[in-house]
């Protein structure tokens, strides 16, 4: 008898310890956006769980078509959670896709009770751990160069004082901005941004999440929606009339 109730005791105290050290750890992620002449590329890789889940996003081109068409974007998708997927995608970025964005985000702020503040919070808990941005230019003119980029040392610097307001940054950012007198106009930069959020307060938030969504009527059906791929069509009303 002591031996079988030994053996599911010890079962039940190795899921503890495992849920314990994955609670404890931390969702890492490191971002980087870089573009050099007329190349661009982002890249945002996630791990988690001691790197046994991993995600990594490309965008290995974006190709600006013109006002009406808009950015033509690649996005190139890899992971392993723990079966390994790759996907490669291809969008245009353009004036109506804008505008199903930010009505999917007001609709989502009208499905979530206290969106704003939800997000806040849960961005206070996300530590940034290094925050580098590097920019190198020419205007092909001397004097407009070296006056934008004192213009540009005060957006960058303005940019990470909000940044820290809403993260913590556990470090301080390295900014750079280093003005190349030459009678060309050519500009490159690259910033980089690592950083990571507790796995446990991570789970938290997203139950606090599911609550607020709760305490709307019909929450959840709507976030159902925006989370779907599919394109919602407008519902038509007829009304039926007596011939």
């Amino acid at each position: 008898m002591t031996l079988w109730l030994a053996i599911p005791l010890t079962l039940l105290l190795i899921v503890i310890v495992l849920l314990l050290v994955i609670l404890t750890s931390y969702i890492h992620f490191h971002f980087r956006l870089c573009r050099l002449g007329s190349d661009d590329r982002i890249e945002l890789d996630i791990k988690a769980v001691f790197g046994l889940v991993k995600f990594h996003y490309e965008l290995p081109a974006l190709v600006f078509q013109g006002m009406e068409e808009g950015i033509k974007v690649k996005l190139e998708e890899s992971g392993i959670t723990p079966v390994r997927t790759d996907k490669d995608e291809e969008e245009q970025i353009d004036k109506e896709l804008v505008t199903e964005w930010l009505r999917k985000i007001r609709k989502a702020l009208k499905a979530t009770y206290g969106l704003k503040k939800w997000l806040a919070s849960t961005l206070s808990h996300l530590q940034i751990t290094k925050f580098d941005w590097s920019t190198d230019f020419s205007l092909g003119d001397a004097a407009g160069t070296a006056t934008a980029a004192g213009a540009f040392w005060g957006i960058k610097w303005t940019l990470a004082g909000w940044i820290s307001s809403l993260v913590r940054l556990k470090k301080a950012p390295k900014l750079f901005v280093a003005p190349v007198f030459r009678d060309e106009l050519c500009f490159s930069t690259e910033a980089v941004i690592v950083g990571k959020l507790p796995m446990g307060y991570t789970l938290f938030a997203g139950l606090v999440l599911l609550r607020r969504i709760s305490k709307v009527e019909g929450g959840l059906r709507r976030w159902k929606e925006l989370l779907s791929r599919k394109p919602q069509l407008p519902v038509r009303k007829h009304e039926n009339s007596e011939s």
